[in-house]
């Protein structure tokens, strides 16, 4: 008796079943398109759940007189239709490979596409019109170390120990804070480097990005930039802190731009002030504005530069770059200047 000739109901092995599982597997890798649909072709059909592997699960079923038969007929369908398999993977893969190489083919005859040019961020435009309006004064600029000692940020500018601006909820030291390391509060401790390197006398401006524990949100940021004017010379007033003031603020603002001062209180200033500008192109009318702060430098930290406050005098000021580019351009929304999206640096120009 053959195979074919074997009652159905002994056993599902027939040429008919075998010939069936066959062709939907080969059927099935002809049409699969690539890569990815092969290897469920093959998980189907080739698979332990597939039909060619069910009828071999069947063997045991088959009398011991009919498995040689049954065994080459499910051989032979199986081997078939792995043969099937890697002439489609292997034909699958070269057309992949070959659509590839395509795809990043470089025509060296086309026109080189022309790539859309950066600029500069409006930050740092401001900091450098600044700087260059110090510079035509006869001011040289001054730079140091964001990551600072702790005697050169406050100590050395006469902030008491128990100053509210050294608490860690207002600054950022650095562990182990035994090193009294800290990322700077202000740029002043480049004036007080410069101090004592130089000596009198000085005329320096350092513009440089500071840190403080501020959240940031509109009008706050926990890192920006500041620019810092320091003079020390023989003879200098508030007189002439005013005239250096009011030249930087015409320039920036216009002709008809002034400033006002009002007393206040500064660690490294005395007597000290908060300027005001009288901005007269303001969106919605001329208005004053807060600026920043400024004074004469304190004679105690003239000595802790080993500068004679008897033969020198000097006056400071400090001012927010992010704050000036805000009112000098009507903007409402710190974040927006640390965000990175290209439509805001647009608006001011595309200054390379």
């Amino acid at each position: 008796m053959t195979v074919s000739e074997t009652n159905a109901s002994e056993h599902p092995i027939t040429p008919e079943a075998v010939t069936a599982a066959q062709s939907a597997a080969l059927t099935a890798i002809a049409q699969a398109s690539d890569a990815a649909a092969l290897k469920q072709v093959r998980s189907e059909f080739l698979g332990e759940q597939s039909a060619l592997a069910q009828l071999n699960a069947a063997m045991r079923h088959v009398p011991k007189d009919q498995k040689k038969a049954a065994g080459q007929l499910i051989g032979q369908a199986r081997g078939a239709v792995n043969q099937a398999y890697s002439a489609r993977e292997a034909e699958l893969a070269a057309a992949e490979a070959a659509a590839r190489i395509a795809a990043e083919r470089v025509d060296v005859t086309a026109y080189a596409s022309r790539e859309r040019n950066g600029a500069r961020h409006p930050l740092n435009m401001l900091r450098d019109r600044v700087s260059d309006i110090f510079v035509g004064m006869g001011w040289e600029i001054a730079d140091g170390p964001e990551l600072e000692n702790e005697w050169f940020n406050f100590d050395s500018l006469n902030f008491d120990a128990d100053h509210p601006a050294r608490a860690l909820q207002d600054t950022f030291f650095v562990e182990p804070v035994e090193r009294h390391m800290l990322l700077r509060t202000h740029t002043s401790p480049v004036q007080m480097r410069s101090m004592l390197e130089r000596g009198a006398p000085l005329y320096i401006l350092s513009p440089g990005r500071t840190y403080r524990t501020d959240e940031l949100d509109a009008t706050h940021s926990p890192a920006f930039m500041q620019f810092e004017g320091l003079a020390v010379d023989k003879n200098l007033s508030m007189a002439h802190l005013r005239g250096t003031l009011e030249h930087l603020a015409r320039t920036l603002f216009g002709e008809d731009a002034k400033i006002r001062l009002r007393n206040n209180y500064f660690p490294f200033t005395e007597p000290s002030a908060e300027m005001d500008v009288w901005h007269p192109l303001a969106k919605g009318g001329p208005r004053w504005i807060e600026w920043g702060g400024c004074g004469m430098v304190h004679p105690n930290v003239l000595k802790a530069a080993g500068i004679d406050p008897e033969e020198y005098r000097g006056f400071a000021f400090g001012m927010g770059v992010e704050r000036t580019l805000m009112f000098r351009n009507e903007l409402t929304d710190m974040r927006d200047m640390v965000e990175g999206d290209i439509r805001f640096s647009e608006q001011f120009g595309m200054v390379i």
